[in-house]
């Protein structure tokens, strides 16, 4: 009888975590080295990268307070296609719009198994950042929304994560959901 391997749960995200950093490493060949946003939206429009439609809209209506943009289903299947919403006051401000974008492709792309850590380790390898860096100017956009800093833990969002992944385990205290503010747990709250 052969024997067969015992995969771990870690060992799946560990997996997923290098085919995001492929992703981005090949889009970044194709398309870069520098993305901007006219770049970043042929990125979104190239099915080799994104594995689902997506349209952009600059608009709140589907945020919650603190969100700088969600990703919404246009319907039952995922292949119907995605509305990025993202918070207006960026729409004129387009040196950032690939950094807030590049983080919800994950989540398009992996659906709910993405979590914020694929979201970062994205777009930060397709803008050619560290991590960290990455993550401290999502940070720094979030906070500088109107209307005050964004409740990356608010009960509220952690709900709506709940929701669409089904999964209790990022709404803990210590592991902030991928999803509001810059969705990094960055203390946008």
């Amino acid at each position: 009888m052969r024997e067969t391997l015992k995969l771990t749960e870690e060992d799946g995200y560990e997996a997923l975590q290098g085919h995001v950093v492929d992703k981005a490493l090949a889009a970044r060949a194709k398309y870069g080295p520098d993305v901007d946003w006219a770049t970043m939206l042929r990125i979104l429009g190239d099915p080799e990268f994104v594995r689902f439609p997506v349209g952009v809209r600059f608009d709140d209506e589907a945020l919650l307070n603190g969100e700088f943009a969600y990703a919404a289903a246009l319907g039952k299947r995922p292949s119907e296609g995605f509305c990025l919403f993202v918070h207006p006051c960026f729409e004129a401000r387009e040196e950032v719009l690939p950094l807030l974008v590049a983080y919800h492709v994950p989540a398009i792309n992996y659906l709910d198994i993405a979590t914020n850590k694929e979201a970062e380790l994205f777009g930060a390898t397709l803008l050619g950042m560290r991590v960290d860096d990455y993550y401290e100017q999502l940070c720094d956009l979030a906070d500088s929304m109107p209307g005050g800093v964004g409740r990356v833990g608010s009960e509220e969002v952690r709900q709506r994560f709940e929701q669409l992944t089904g999964d209790h385990q990022g709404a803990s205290d210590s592991a902030p959901p991928p999803v509001g503010g810059c969705g990094s747990g960055c203390g946008c709250s």
